[in-house]
């Protein structure tokens, strides 16, 4: 996505024709947080730490029962409520046993209505030593396998940090196929002296394995982060703006499908759980530093648990997990599903903001029409979707939607 940020005025509050109530609770996702890897990446701002004194240090029965010991606190808020998909994410959760992981896996379903056809993902390393779990990780439940891989070329992996080699992701990849129909692979571009050519070769590459999904972003430099202090030498916006639409273009030519600002995939092979974010569903967010939104008739909660990993099982221990919980204000959530659901570049159908938000459309009809005479947006009965300028300047459109402060 090409950002270019432009001052606009404040839109109006949401206020005339709003109402705060839903007539239905929105599906529910779970995500579930590991915080450790083997390496922190300079590029990486996630709530991620390396594992001190190697992975067996990892405190992973402890905080496998402190995950358990979330949810059950967690019940009597989405009590009744089914679970439509589950993603394992971090860090790089897989470095747990696969022992862990079963028994995680098996703790979740005696406390959660999962639906059967429930999609359950979990991030892997692309090292070997992950790679050898696939089979056992199958067997635990996980249906859905995402690879870290970012690049297939070595002097790329190496300015990034990566502690696989190009060779290992091709074997990583091979072998998670094997076990696995739904695989998607995680890929960045404008890299470090990275050139219009390697970028396209990347692409061409993941294209060619098979897999089912495809997510492409755009290195950043975020804030307290190495690269952000020191920043490497990056391709300038035109020559990034140019491997976006080169990465649009090959995936299209190869029967990927672009649905959300980053992700590719099959016919039939969207990611469910994305969707459900970028669809203002709700989800439950259990683990260090974990993100939750909740749901119900009359407001909508955001949570957020302890973001260090000894201060989460310190707080565990004594049966405190989330450290905020905040209602959304009503003047807020224009921004706060649209800044989700225009991502998609299909856009959304109108009747879902209300469903969603508890607001009428009324409440919002002047920032549309703003958004839709700039050229950002496209509206009719049917869709409310981003343009083509609107998906390179998501920004831009965002901002119209931000609350009058």
């Amino acid at each position: 996505m090409r950002v270019i940020p432009i001052a606009v005025a404040p839109a109006a509050a949401a206020s005339e024709g709003a109402t705060t109530r839903l007539t239905a609770l929105p599906p529910l996702s779970l995500y579930i947080h590991f915080p450790w890897c083997v390496k922190k990446c300079p590029y990486c701002d996630f709530n991620s730490h390396e594992a001190k004194g190697g992975v067996g240090a990892i405190p992973q029965d402890d905080y496998v029962a402190a995950l358990i010991a979330d949810v059950e606190a967690a019940l009597p808020r989405i009590w009744g409520r089914r679970i439509v998909s589950v993603f394992i994410g971090g860090g790089t959760p897989s470095l747990l046993t696969t022992d862990a992981l079963d028994a995680l896996l098996k703790a979740l379903r005696a406390r959660l209505p999962l639906l059967p056809e429930a999609e359950i993902t979990l991030e892997a390393n692309p090292g070997t030593v992950e790679a050898g779990k696939f089979a056992a990780f199958r067997d635990a439940g996980i249906n859905r396998l995402s690879l870290g891989i970012q690049s297939f070329d070595d002097r790329h992996l190496a300015a990034l940090g990566r502690i696989h080699t190009a060779a290992e992701a091709r074997r990583a990849v091979d072998l998670a196929l094997r076990h696995f129909d739904n695989v998607n692979l995680d890929l960045m571009y404008a890299l470090p002296r990275q050139t219009l050519a390697e970028a396209q070769s990347d692409i061409r590459t993941a294209a060619g394995l098979g897999v089912a999904h495809l997510s492409a972003y755009h290195l950043t430099l975020e804030p307290n982060t190495p690269f952000h202090h020191t920043p490497p030498p990056l391709p300038d916006d035109d020559l990034a703006a140019d491997m976006q639409e080169m990465v649009e273009a090959t995936l299209a030519g190869t029967g990927y499908q672009h649905y959300e600002t980053s992700a590719f995939a099959r016919p039939g092979r969207r990611c469910a759980h994305n969707l459900n974010y970028w669809l203002f569903g709700d989800y439950l967010g259990i683990g260090a530093g974990a993100h939750g939104k909740i749901s119900s008739p009359d407001s909508i909660t955001r949570e957020v648990r302890r973001k260090h990993p000894r201060d989460y099982l310190d707080a565990a221990a004594r049966g405190e997990f989330a450290v905020e919980q905040k209602v959304v204000d009503a003047d807020e959530l224009p921004f706060e599903f649209m800044m989700n659901a225009l991502r998609l570049t299909e856009g959304l159908p109108p009747r879902l903001f209300q469903e969603r938000t508890g607001l009428t459309l009324a409440s919002i009809q002047d920032r549309l029409g703003a958004a839709r005479r700039e050229g950002l947006l496209e509206i009719s009965a049917e869709r409310i979707a981003p343009s083509a300028s609107g998906q390179r300047f998501l920004n831009q459109l965002l901002l119209g939607f931000l609350p009058d402060r």
